[in-house]
């Protein structure tokens, strides 16, 4: 029951912050903007608690506690973007009811590069969440740090193929720098069966080796079961953490993001491609298991209860961050009822002089909002084949 507690609470937790901060930057661009705004909720559902501010936004505190939307004044077309003869009756019916100057407070009829701003900085305010968060870390606790020096090559793997040596110091892989082990880890684990080019120090020389990382499964305490690309080597120094002052923790912190949004990108693009295996796609049940996990590892060890929640607070932290930068990147892709699919009507409206027809505009949104479904129900049964459920459900009754 208390790791079930703490599942339940670290997932809304972690979830509930990525997706208020998102909403927050619309909401934020849209006030800019002068747009008017119904009503801002945090949570999803029915409304617990609800009160307007002076500007007559509601706010709203909803049941279902896993983020939050924010709802303009005459957003009731299902794609946001109503065709030339909906603006037509939507304006004569703002002018009767409220006046002409009226009609320039509402997000239909501001101008394309508003809504656009709009649009985009839900997925920008994710990104400056994880920026403001690695920053504190950095600067707080420190970076890692830890030199890829090889203290074993394990007989008969992809490193021992390609001539690597114990004492190797690895200091670059293709154009990347790699500046500790978890570097190395980090840029291999998703380029199985991709040849690497990599800069090795051995002694007072500089060698080029290439190597292929192979695919193996391994288990992880917060991952589950996972499919990676390894090298075969071992590194058995220990990490060690350098404090950066805030001035170099800042660009340290966007270089961190820009990382993972690189990463990401190639991953996707591997995906799509067919280059490695779609079982590793991971949803809500795996997010929720990985903030479980993540708390519980921040929590060992330490002596007293205090601790132990600033150690679970710190890596539910770090965790928020690096999905705070998935979902700002996954919100960007092309797809209707997602931030991106917004920007890429915007940019027919720019170009074609008129918005894309409401039916067109419908279709896309059920298209959209199917292939979203489906990518979720994907994701939960990959979730639930990693952590074994189907197998523990199986064994009850046996």
């Amino acid at each position: 029951m208390i790791d079930v507690l703490i599942f339940v609470v670290s997932t809304v937790f972690v979830l509930s912050i990525v997706v208020t901060i998102h909403e927050l930057g619309h909401f934020w661009a849209a006030r800019a903007c002068g747009v008017a705004i119904d009503c801002f909720s945090l949570g999803f559902g029915p409304a617990l608690a609800s009160w307007r501010d002076k500007s007559g936004v509601e706010w709203r505190l909803a049941a279902i506690p896993l983020g939050g939307y924010v709802r303009f004044s005459g957003d009731e077309n299902a794609a946001s973007v109503p065709d030339q003869n909906d603006l037509a009756a939507m304006k004569r019916s703002i002018v009767a009811h409220e006046g002409e100057e009226a009609v320039h407070r509402y997000f239909h009829f501001k101008p394309i590069w508003q809504r656009a701003i709009i649009a985009a900085a839900g997925p920008m305010a994710n990104f400056a969440l994880a920026i403001v968060i690695f920053t504190i870390l950095f600067a707080t606790y420190g970076q890692i740090t830890n030199p890829a020096r090889v203290d074993r090559v394990i007989p008969g793997g992809a490193a021992e193929a390609a001539g690597f040596q114990a004492g190797d110091l690895i200091v670059r892989a293709d154009s990347k720098r790699i500046g500790s082990f978890q570097d190395l880890q980090q840029y291999t684990t998703l380029r199985a069966d991709v040849p690497i080019r990599f800069t090795v120090e051995r002694g007072a020389q500089s060698v080029v080796l290439t190597a292929t990382p192979r695919l193996v499964e391994r288990v992880d305490k917060i991952s589950g079961r996972v499919k990676v690309g390894a090298l075969g080597l071992e590194s058995r120094s220990r990490p060690t953490l350098v404090k950066p002052t805030i001035f170099e923790a800042v660009p340290a912190a966007c270089d961190a993001v820009w990382d993972m949004l690189k990463t990401i990108a190639y991953y996707l693009g591997r995906l799509v491609r067919g280059q490695v295996p779609a079982d590793q796609i991971s949803g809500l049940i795996g997010i929720g298991h990985t903030a479980g996990a993540v708390a519980k590892a921040g929590a060992a060890g330490a002596p007293d209860l205090a601790s132990q929640l600033l150690g679970g607070m710190v890596g539910l932290t770090v965790l928020i961050g690096s999905l705070s930068v998935s979902i700002g990147f996954m919100n960007l892709l092309p797809i209707p009822v997602l931030d991106g699919g917004h920007l890429l009507m915007y940019a027919y409206e720019a170009i074609a002089k008129r918005p894309l027809r409401a039916d067109f505009q419908a279709a896309g949104f059920r298209a959209g909002l199917a292939l979203i479904l489906g990518f979720m129900l994907f994701a939960a049964w990959n979730d639930l084949n990693r952590y074994d459920v189907f197998k523990f459900i199986g064994g009850l009754f046996t």
